[in-house]
């Protein structure tokens, strides 16, 4: 049969490889300001953009989005092209992909930092960013179906498979999970559909199956191509990458209860999350084991070759991350490392050492070779590889001691049933040395990624310009639907990607339907409790503005039914407590301590002067200062009204008088709160100060119940206050 002619679209690939690069040094420098803001809280004091808060999403979104989102890209174009034998589908849509992800990232990277965020973890950007990312993702997918349709090639090979199964499910957890209604089309403020423990499973399926199928799945494809073209040998086994890939897809969907183990969550959810779990890891380790047995007869070579070295690292990494998430699924283990540093180091094998060396040895290996050269300065790779695998080291392991030592402290008691750590600081004072050692070791691992841009930006400039490569291959013949004579069932369908792609959807969704629709639609699930009123005009706007901060990243708002939990923080949590939150914020980390019953155990002028300089209410506190809510500035309440109809809309019970009455209601409540604020002598002495100050300029004087500062203390005092609790030491 005579051959036929074609370019593969080098460019597109090449486009995707440079964000992806370029986006890496942005995220990480972030990440690193946001490492050093541990060491020093108001190294960017008064800079509300430049805030922990508003960086930390942030540096999540740059990194999983941005570095590897356009790493994946870059791989997943290349890798498609080849293997099917044709040309991308539409340049049309490869060029609206890139683009359009650049855009949405850029956006995240302006309105992040202005406190524009759904709070929800690694679903952070607004409503209309969500839309944005549904279209372009939805433009992948259809260039990719639309390339394997065309193709050359008989049978779909098993880096494809991944690649679909990551199509199917990312758009599947991204549209559920941003289920959110705008309070008005003008502006960047939505609330989720979902409430309190609804909120949290949704999310939390979203957000460990984000983890799954957007730097897990596509990384496997890239692992299942890339790995055997570096080292010039088959995949060890093709009977276990078909049971690796449907294993897991199938497994994956069911696994993220377990982040909210001891939680208000019911707990057939809970341990149904956990068996799953369990089960992960065959499929997770048969995935590594193929890959790491692939190179078997070559590792002489892994001695000197810098793209392996990063590949065996990578899969190492892999392998670490997917044996510690079913172990921190056992409720005894999770018990010790939730909330904890443990996590952040659980994150950052995975992310470091799983998606960053991966995208690091394709980046090696791939540019080179559209370039038509050599690598610059293989030398320097290697540098790279041990720079960046000592910063690893560095990072992760000050991390684990970290958990390990806050889990410790926060249980232990005194012989009377005291606490021996009563004052949280304590247990963060004692963990300062392993934070200096994690921005140590993301440094070195910084420093190898700017290696890394000065060798690739090296052989750029000594090799050819980046051309379309001329390739030809004889065209497909038309394929038979019925199974051939001695074919097994699973060849049969890698010929029917129609049939492969709607068994892949329906093993993707199972387990997310038989999880969330029991917890939304029946209501027994969620008990309610009548005395959980829905919060008041000025603590619906503290609430805002406690998002708008990022606050949930340090602080949680789910105290466990733990003795040492309800000794520190009062009652533990309720499910039927959390019934009005649009959306949850029961945390994933404690940096700082749990605010579920933050009302009332202080008054209001040790929250202002807490807010205002934490470090003057204890020196060692490493909380940033947030005095742009004193700022002689108004509040906002030019929405109040829709974001209670939007409430209503939602099941909120507000009232059309509540909604009427709104502002009044503001008016009340901070002037009350203002009131209590002149019992402190200097709050009136700099009060008055302030007064005069702002005649002597000519500028209007706000009074302080007008402030953000008090809309934040109102929601403060608020919070868990609708039910009689136990009083926490």
């Amino acid at each position: 049969m005579e051959k036929q002619q074609f370019y593969y679209d080098n460019k597109i690939v090449r486009n995707f490889l440079y964000a992806s690069i370029a986006f890496g040094v942005i995220g990480m420098l972030v990440g690193l300001l946001v490492a050093f803001l541990y060491l020093f809280p108001n190294l960017t004091d008064g800079i509300p953009w430049l805030s922990y808060g508003r960086l930390r999403p942030l540096h999540t979104n740059a990194v999983i989005f941005a570095f590897v989102g356009n790493a994946v890209f870059a791989g997943a174009y290349y890798s498609l092209q080849r293997l099917l034998k044709t040309r991308m589908y539409s340049d049309f849509l490869s060029k609206l992909n890139f683009w359009g992800w650049q855009l949405i990232i850029l956006g995240a990277a302006i309105t992040l930092p202005l406190g524009y965020t759904t709070s929800k973890e690694y679903a952070e950007l607004e409503w209309p960013f969500d839309i944005a990312i549904a279209l372009i993702w939805v433009s992948f997918g259809v260039n990719m179906i639309g390339t394997i349709i065309k193709r050359r090639e008989r049978h779909i090979y098993v880096a494809i498979w991944f690649y679909l199964a990551t199509f199917i499910a990312v758009a599947l957890l991204h549209i559920f999970n941003s289920l959110e209604i705008p309070v008005s089309f003008t502006s960047m403020k939505s609330y989720s559909v979902y409430a309190g423990v609804q909120d949290a499973l949704v999310q939390w399926w979203y957000g460990h199956n984000a983890v799954a199928f957007f730097l897990t799945t596509p990384f496997l494809g890239l692992m299942y191509y890339f790995v055997p073209k570096a080292a010039n040998r088959p995949v060890y086994s093709y009977r276990l990458s078909i049971i690796h890939f449907w294993s897991l897809i199938f497994i994956y969907i069911w696994a993220g209860p377990h982040h909210l183990l001891y939680s208000s969550l019911p707990d057939w959810a809970q341990n149904l999350g956990v068996a799953f779990s369990i089960m992960l890891l065959a499929p997770s380790w048969g995935g590594m084991i193929n890959g790491l047995l692939t190179l078997r007869g070559v590792w002489d070579k892994v001695r000197e070759d810098s793209v392996l070295k990063f590949y065996v690292v990578a899969i190492t990494g892999y392998g670490m991350s997917t044996f510690e998430g079913p172990m921190l699924s056992l409720k005894n283990v999770n018990a010790i490392a939730h909330f904890t540093d443990w996590i952040v180091a659980h994150v950052h094998v995975g992310t470091l050492a799983w998606n960053g060396f991966m995208a690091f040895g394709m980046i090696y290996w791939l540019i080179p070779r559209m370039t038509k050269t050599k690598l610059f300065s293989e030398k320097l790779a290697n540098f790279h590889f041990w720079i960046g695998t000592l910063g690893v080291i560095l990072y992760t392991l000050p991390m684990y001691v970290a958990g390990f030592l806050q889990a410790s402290m926060w249980k232990q008691f005194h012989p009377d049933g005291t606490l021996v750590y009563g004052n949280f600081l304590e247990t963060v004072t004692e963990i300062m040395p392993m934070y200096i050692m994690r921005a140590i070791g993301g440094t070195l691992y910084f420093i190898g990624l700017l290696v890394l841009v000065y060798n690739i930006i090296r052989t750029v400039r000594q090799g050819s310009a980046f051309e379309d490569e001329l390739a030809e291959a004889a065209p497909l013949a038309a394929i038979s639907g019925k199974q051939l004579k001695g074919e097994k069932w699973h060849s049969w369908l890698e010929r029917k990607p129609v049939q492969f792609t709607i068994l892949t959807t329906i093993a993707v969704a199972i387990g997310g339907i038989v999880q969330i629709v029991p917890i939304i639609v029946v209501k027994s699930n969620i008990p309610t409790i009548s005395t959980v009123k829905p919060y008041s005009p000025l603590e619906l706007q503290g609430r805002d503005l406690y998002i708008r901060e990022g606050c949930n990243n340090c602080h949680s708002q789910m105290i466990r039914p733990f003795r040492s939990e309800v000794k520190r923080y009062g009652e533990y949590s309720k499910s039927g407590e959390y019934v009005y939150d649009h959306p949850f914020l029961w945390g994933s980390k404690r940096t700082g301590p749990d605010l579920m019953r933050i009302g009332g155990k202080y008054n209001d002028n040790w929250h202002f002067n807490h807010m205002w300089s934490p470090q003057r209410m204890d020196e060692k506190s490493i909380m940033p200062a947030y005095k742009w809510l004193f700022d002689n500035e108004p509040l906002d309440n030019s929405l109040i009204e829709k974001k209670m109809d939007v409430m209503v809309t939602l099941g909120v019970p507000y009232t059309p008088a509540d909604i009427t009455n709104a502002r009044k209601s503001i008016e009340e409540q901070s002037a009350k709160i203002e009131k209590n604020l002149h019992d402190d002598p200097d709050f009136v002495k700099s009060y008055e100060m302030s007064k005069k100050q702002a005649a002597a300029k000519g500028e209007t004087f706000v009074p302080m119940k007008d402030r953000e500062i008090v809309a934040l203390i109102a929601y403060l005092q608020r919070m868990g206050t609708d039910i009689k609790v136990k009083k926490a030491e």
